[in-house]
């Protein structure tokens, strides 16, 4: 079995039984795919699609840098904890830290963050979370441009794409105060 689909199997199992913010709960699963299929679109290489499908697992689930690394290997783990914020820190301070350490993310961790902003900002427009207000909405997605604004240059047809798909966000939530 090859490295991607180890590592869609393990964040699938990792991540079973979460669902994401919005009204429709879907599976959680549903953002690694897309955040996958992004950066297979856009061009990434073996170790950072798989880290697109594990980007979230030490965040969000019981397992630990040590597990990645024994089962994927340095590079995959190292690309991970580029994407991984530091939970012990509340959320405010974890955003600031996001559009800190933009600039000094890796060809393969900018990829993955940029694929993993655009189908957050779709998913606020399309599903929003639950109890987030207009206002918490279109904040969610002036930090995200400010992220993907501070990352390094590369990847410029997936950042092309995200401007578009915010564009788009803006206009929909745009509409629904109407």
């Amino acid at each position: 079995m090859d490295i991607i689909e180890r590592a869609k199997e393990f964040a699938m199992r990792a991540h079973d039984g979460q669902v994401r913010k919005g009204a429709a709960r879907e599976p959680y699963t549903v953002h690694l795919e897309e955040v996958a299929a992004l950066a297979v679109r856009f061009g990434g290489s073996e170790a950072v699609i798989a880290a697109a499908w594990l980007h979230d697992t030490i965040e969000d689930c019981s397992v630990t840098a040590g597990d990645l690394r024994t089962l994927f290997g340095e590079e995959i783990t190292a690309l991970v904890l580029e994407l991984t914020d530091d939970k012990n820190l509340p959320k405010a301070e974890r955003k600031r830290q996001q559009v800190l350490k933009a600039p000094h993310k890796s060809t393969g961790a900018t990829l993955v963050k940029i694929c993993d902003k655009m189908s957050n900002v779709r998913a606020v427009g399309e599903t929003p979370p639950v109890g987030w207000p207009r206002a918490r909405q279109i904040a969610y997605l002036d930090w995200a441009e400010e992220v993907v604004g501070a990352l390094p240059a590369g990847a410029e047809p997936a950042r092309a794409e995200f401007r578009r798909v915010l564009a788009g966000t803006r206009a929909l939530l745009g509409r629904a105060a109407e």
